[in-house]
């Protein structure tokens, strides 16, 4: 039997193991965030591919039908129904009232309940609960209480001489009520955003501020509001994203109405796919409302970045 030291004989070196260490971490790395991936393909990618096929042709729910039509959805919602136009006016409005109204009311409670005091976490509590309040729920309570004479709002305005509109069945109110209702559901949680930003902010800056001579309201403007621009940011973007979804609200105080003065775009989306069961029209309004959402998002980054620079 040959030795290994004779001469001529070969030593085969060892054979590198197949999980190395740099490959163990790969796939350990996929692993952890399979789940969120696994999850983004499924309830986002794919939906977004299907919503993208399905506006590019005719599917009725009912008949089960589909017919390839292109464009043609779009054509339509674009230039040949009156209607969308008018919805998507009415998205704006809703948008422009509830967006900086929110963020004021927000900004103003948060530089309110932003320092400790007695009773602070109370009032931080009644701020905050509408916002887990059930949706639902929060409608129904207020169409109940912006009803005409019944209604407990038109009740107490008639205690000081005031003869109340009703509220959820004039054109010129409907939208004004649900805007307010709104902002008072959602307005506790722009609230904990800002809280959370005004304390971190050194009090250091405040005082050598108040050294210099500056007023209150010039800590704010020149201290305290540059601070908060990241913050701000996030906020805009959030609520313009959510005014735009903005559905149960309409649904359960107005149905679109009156005469479509309340008709928002997330609203008109679910009438045409659930109650008319035209799903390819409905597709390629998600999809334009997609585009919108998307480039106001874009918009609020850019001049962000402008007032940066």
């Amino acid at each position: 039997m040959a030795s290994l030291n004779e001469p001529g004989t070969t030593v085969r070196a060892p054979r590198a193991p197949w999980l190395t260490l740099k490959r163990r971490e790969t796939i350990e790395g996929w692993l952890f965030v399979s789940p969120t991936l696994i999850g983004f393909l499924i309830f986002f990618l794919g939906p977004l591919i299907a919503v993208v096929f399905y506006s590019l042709s005719e599917w009725n729910l009912l008949s089960q039908d589909t017919i390839f039509v292109g464009l043609a959805n779009y054509e339509d919602a674009l230039t040949q129904n009156p209607d969308f136009w008018q919805v998507i006016r009415n998205s704006v409005i809703f948008a422009a009232g509830l967006v900086p109204m929110n963020m004021a009311l927000a900004l103003a409670l948060a530089m309110a309940l932003a320092r400790p005091f007695r009773g602070v976490v109370f009032f931080r509590t009644i701020f905050f609960a509408p916002v887990v309040t059930s949706a639902v729920a929060w409608a129904i309570v207020w169409k109940f209480l912006l009803q005409g004479d019944a209604g407990a709002v038109n009740q107490m305005l008639a205690t000081v001489g005031i003869d109340g509109p009703n509220w959820l069945r004039e054109p010129n109110w409907a939208m004004a009520a649900v805007i307010v209702t709104r902002v008072l559901k959602m307005v506790g949680l722009n609230m904990i955003l800002y809280i959370a930003a005004l304390q971190s902010i050194p009090r250091d800056y405040e005082e050598a501020a108040r050294l210099e001579g500056a007023s209150e309201w010039q800590i704010f403007r020149m201290v305290i509001w540059p601070l908060l621009a990241p913050t701000t940011l996030i906020i805009m973007v959030i609520t313009t994203i959510g005014s735009f979804k903005v559905f149960d609200h309409i649904y359960l105080m107005t149905g679109g109405g009156p005469e479509n003065g309340t008709l928002v775009l997330a609203f008109y989306i679910y009438q045409q796919a659930f109650e008319f069961f035209e799903i390819g029209y409905a597709s390629a309004l998600a999809m334009i409302m997609f585009v919108i959402v998307l480039a106001l998002t874009v918009v609020q980054l850019i001049l962000r970045q402008k007032g940066s620079t």
